[in-house]
C-alpha cells in the first residue's frame, strides 16, 4: 500500500494479553495491482477476543459511489485467514474500520451545503450523505455503526487554512473521513426467557470529533474514543516473570519464570530489559536468549541469568518482557522495579546477534 499506516499502541500491563495474529494489505487500485487505493488490516486477540482493525482509502469523486462500495466489499472479502486458526472476519468480536472513505453529499448544491455548515445545521445534510444512504440499503454495511456527524465536513480545504476549496473546481464539502465499528452478532434470546444473554464484550462511543486546527492537508483529521468493557476469556498470561532479589549494576541477576502448560516455547524466545514507557519491542536496554542463559528448570519454573553490568547507569524504573518467537508477541511482563547504581562497562564485547522484530 502507498501512504496507509496503521499503528497499534497498548499500555504495558495489557501486552501479555495482546497477540498480533495477522497483518495484511489489500490494494484495490488499477484492478487490484496498484496500492494507491485499498486497505491495511491488523488482526489480533485481546484477552482472548478477536479484533480486526482496518484502515482504508476508497476511490474519490462524486460519481464513483458504486465503486467505493465495491472496494469496501473487496477489502472485506480479502480478509481471509486460510491455513490459520482464525475465524472469518465477520465472526470477530469487533471490527474497527476507518479511513478516507471518500463518500460525498448527493444532490444538494454547493451554496446550500456551505450555508448549512456555516449555520451548523449539519443534520440538514445527513440524509444525502452517501454512506448513510448506503447503510439504509445494504444489510451488511448496516451492521457497522457510526457516531453522529456533529462536526463540519472534513473535506476539501485549501491547504494551510480553514477555508473550503476556493480553486476553480470548488469541490463540495463532504464527510470523507469516517470511523465505523461492528460488534459480532449476538445469540438470539432464549424463547423461554425472552432475554438475550448478558454481553461479555461491550463497546461504547465516548467521542467522535474532527480537529480543525490541523491545516497541513486538504482533509481535517477525525478521532473517536471508545470505552471497551469485557470479561476476559484469558486471565493468566502465558509467562509469569519474577525478578529475583535486589538488582544492581554490578551483579549477574536471576530471573525466574513460569509458563502455562500449552505455551509453545521456542529456542528463539528472549527476555528483554526495558525502561518503563517503552514504545516498541526493539527498545530493549539489554536482552538474553532464554535457552542460552537457562540455569535451571523444575516443576514448571525456569531460571535464567541476566548480566546487567554493561547497562549504562540511568534513573527510573525498568521492567522485563518475554517475547515469544512462535506467537510473535510479548507474552509475559514483570512488575516495574529499580536497578541500584554501580559501575558501568562498555558494550557487549562478544558482539552477539541481537533480536530484532
Amino acid at each position: 500500500m502507498q501512504g496507509l499506516l496503521l499503528l497499534f499502541f497498548a499500555k504495558h500491563q495489557h501486552l501479555p494479553f495482546v497477540q498480533i495474529l495477522s497483518t495484511k494489505s489489500t490494494p484495490t487500485g488499477l484492478f487490484g495491482y496498484w496500492g494507491n487505493k485499498g486497505g491495511v488490516n491488523i488482526c489480533l486477540k485481546l484477552y482472548g477476543y478477536y479484533i480486526s482493525i482496518v484502515n482504508c482509502h476508497l476511490p474519490p469523486h462524486m460519481a464513483n459511489n458504486d465503486q467505493r462500495l465495491e472496494h469496501f466489499d473487496r477489502i472485506l472479502e480479502m480478509q481471509n485467514f486460510e491455513g490459520q486458526d482464525i475465524p472469518n472476519i465477520l465472526d470477530h468480536d469487533l471490527i474497527l474500520w476507518f479511513g478516507d472513505m471518500n463518500f460525498r453529499i448527493d444532490d444538494f448544491g454547493l451554496h446550500f451545503v456551505r450555508e448549512s455548515i456555516k449555520n451548523r445545521r449539519y443534520s440538514d445534510l445527513w440524509e444525502k450523505d452517501q454512506l448513510s444512504i448506503a447503510k439504509r440499503h445494504d444489510p451488511l454495511l448496516r451492521e457497522f455503526q457510526e457516531g453522529p456527524l456533529l462536526f463540519p465536513p472534513t473535506y476539501k480545504f485549501d491547504k494551510n487554512s480553514n477555508n473550503y476549496d476556493t480553486s476553480e473546481k470548488k469541490r463540495k464539502p463532504a464527510w470523507t473521513d469516517r470511523i465505523l465499528w461492528r460488534l459480532k452478532r449476538q445469540p438470539q434470546a432464549n424463547p423461554q426467557t425472552q432475554r438475550p444473554p448478558a454481553p461479555n464484550f461491550f463497546l461504547s462511543l465516548r467521542s467522535y470529533v474532527s480537529h480543525m486546527m490541523y491545516c497541513v492537508s486538504d482533509h481535517k483529521p477525525v478521532t473517536s474514543t471508545f470505552d471497551l468493557e469485557l470479561k476476559p476469556l484469558v486471565s493468566t498470561p502465558p509467562i509469569t516473570l519474577m525478578p529475583e532479589g535486589l538488582w544492581t549494576m554490578e551483579n549477574v541477576m536471576l530471573i525466574s519464570y513460569s509458563l502455562t502448560p500449552d505455551f509453545p516455547s521456542s529456542p528463539w524466545d528472549w527476555i528483554g530489559l526495558y525502561k518503563v514507557g517503552l514504545r516498541h519491542i526493539n527498545d530493549y536496554v539489554s536482552y538474553v536468549w532464554v535457552r542460552d542463559n537457562q540455569v535451571s528448570f523444575s516443576d514448571g519454573l525456569s531460571q535464567v541469568y541476566f548480566n546487567i553490568s554493561d547497562i549504562p547507569e540511568t534513573e527510573g524504573q525498568f521492567l522485563l518482557c518475554y517475547y515469544s518467537n512462535n506467537l510473535h508477541s510479548v507474552v509475559g511482563i514483570s512488575k516495574p522495579f529499580k536497578i541500584q547504581p554501580g559501575s558501568s562497562l562498555a558494550e557487549d564485547p562478544l558482539g552477539e546477534s541481537q533480536p530484532h522484530i
